[in-house]
């Protein structure tokens, strides 16, 4: 059997915790293999509505293990918060959920030194949620870091190490913090993953494949996120694409199977960083409303314009991805011209590749399509999609050269189409 992997092909936000919520019923195992407690993954059933940070989308389907993978980076008092939200409605967690011994952990002077950097950035500041997930990132690279694993292996000596050498970073800074009461909540946090079973996630995950069992990776912000191939620096710290799942979870090239690519029928964009297809107009506005485009972690209003295919394309080529999954196409509804950006100018020339460095200036080149005009939001098949809509369908297949295999017309478990 091989893992299955699920991320999102833009610049997050695109929907993922509602499709995993909806393939999840066909897998033994879920798993998230990078990014932190900076992601937000909404799911919506019943009549009620769910935000996952650091844990997997797979959590409420009954009889299902879910495994935070090695590539995450755990924020124990933010976890805490999250599983206590959880479990007041109902739902046992301890049963479903295993925590990688080689997942790194955020500490409380991480948080206080990404909000350090980032305020000395200035007008250049990334955009990040501060969550302290860079500053980890970092330490792990510089192999300072601390990981789950180390809670049983003299933890104490080596959590005040690495703090005493925050600290000393934090003198450079012109900032004040207490960290007294972060650490209060943390060290609460840290009482909370000791509730769980912490797994060496790798055996654990490859056995399962062994044994027959069907995994599914889900990956957190999106491949225009990826610290390698995203538009750097306003990137995230992790690899968000195909590859991270294997080094974020442990298994081999190999053994990946499906790669669902998931996209929004439009675009959104959080926090700072270029954006070619941004709208500033009452497209955008109307997009931003209709689609409740805020932060489900930060509140944050997201930027909205129209779909770039250049972007898309790109996504699709680095991760391999062999089914495309469609979000909020609903969100589209009420639009008369639907737009969709098929190149750049440069400099005065046009290009469909994506470029080194999109921060130079990109100006999209549009093609526009008939919108439907239609009520989206209550359809049960694709049997019923209006004309216009499958047109759209069509030209971005095409487009992209992947199948559309899932379209979702709501927020809602059961708003979701799978088409034949």
């Amino acid at each position: 059997m091989k893992v299955d992997v699920l991320l999102g092909l833009q610049w997050g936000d695109e929907g993922k915790g509602k499709v995993v919520d909806v393939l999840t019923p066909g897998y033994d195992l879920v798993t998230r293999f990078q990014g932190g407690p900076n992601a937000g993954h909404t799911l919506e059933f019943e009549g009620k509505k769910f935000v996952l940070r650091s844990i997997p989308s797979g959590i409420f389907q009954g009889g299902k293990a879910n495994v935070i993978g090695n590539g995450v980076v755990l924020d124990p008092a933010l976890f805490k918060a999250e599983i206590e939200a959880l479990e007041a409605s109902g739902h046992p967690l301890t049963e479903r959920l295993k925590i990688s011994k080689k997942a790194h952990l955020i500490l409380p002077t991480h948080r206080l030194l990404d909000a350090a950097y980032e305020s000395a950035k200035g007008e250049g500041k990334i955009g990040t949620t501060g969550k302290g997930i860079g500053p980890t990132y970092t330490d792990k690279v510089s192999r300072n870091g601390l990981r789950v694993g180390d809670l049983l292996h003299n933890f104490d000596a080596k959590y005040k190490t690495a703090v005493s050498r925050h600290l000393d970073i934090l003198k450079q800074y012109d900032f004040s913090y207490d960290l007294e009461t972060l650490e209060k909540e943390w060290f609460a946090g840290i009482e909370t993953i000791k509730r769980f079973e912490l797994i060496d996630s790798e055996h654990f995950i490859n056995d399962a494949l062994k044994a027959d069992k069907k995994v599914l990776a889900e990956g957190a912000q999106g491949t225009m996120l990826d610290i390698d191939f995203g538009s750097y620096p306003f990137v995230t710290s992790s690899n968000t694409i195909c590859a991270g799942a294997c080094t974020g979870l442990g298994v081999a090239p190999r053994n990946i199977g499906e790669v669902y690519g998931i996209f929004k029928a439009y675009c959104t964009r959080v926090g700072s960083g270029p954006f070619p297809t941004e709208l500033f107009d009452e497209t955008g506005d109307q997009m931003r409303k209709i689609g409740f485009e805020f932060g489900s972690v930060t509140g944050r209003p997201r930027r909205c314009g129209w779909i770039d295919l250049v972007a898309l394309k790109y996504a699709v080529m680095i991760n391999g991805v062999t089914q495309l999954i469609m979000m909020k196409s609903d969100v589209m509804d009420t639009f008369e011209t639907i737009k969709a950006c098929v190149a750049y100018k440069i400099d005065g020339v046009e290009t469909e590749n994506f470029p080194f460095d999109l921060n130079d200036g990109a100006e999209p080149v549009y093609v526009e399509m008939p919108g439907w005009k239609t009520d989206m939001t209550k359809m049960q098949s694709e049997d019923e999609f209006p004309e216009e809509f499958n047109a759209y369908l069509s030209f971005l297949e095409e487009e992209l050269e992947v199948p559309i295999k899932i379209v979702s017309v709501g927020p809602d478990r059961a708003q979701t189409i799978i088409r034949e």
